[in-house]
């Protein structure tokens, strides 16, 4: 399968937002003059913009995946053999009567 069904853990990173060192047009909010802007870090969060992409990505990464498994290329063909998708069972996936250990401590 593509996943066991638990959620999906994801660790990201981006590079910081760029400081633009050069003057760039602009316009002065309060006087409504042309102006150019002054030298700034543009540190302001971009987590929040970020987070909506990587998500995106994800789905596409995953539907990708689904295709790939069931193939087909219309919905008529897609949509039965996923709803004949067996669903997954954690008991499934044990290979011995013990309880499956996922990690050493």
């Amino acid at each position: 399968g593509i996943t066991t069904g638990q959620p999906l853990l994801i660790r990201a990173a981006m590079k910081p937002i760029a400081t633009t060192l050069t003057p760039q047009s602009s316009v002065n909010l309060a006087s409504g003059q042309e102006t150019l802007t002054k030298y700034e870090r543009s540190d302001f969060c971009p987590v929040p913009r970020a987070v909506v992409i990587l998500e995106a990505v994800v789905m596409l990464v995953l539907a990708d995946a689904l295709l790939e498994k069931l193939g087909g290329d219309s919905m008529q063909e897609i949509i039965p053999r996923f709803q004949n998708l067996k669903k997954a069972n954690l008991n499934d996936v044990q290979i011995s009567g013990r309880p499956q250990v996922w990690w050493e401590g």
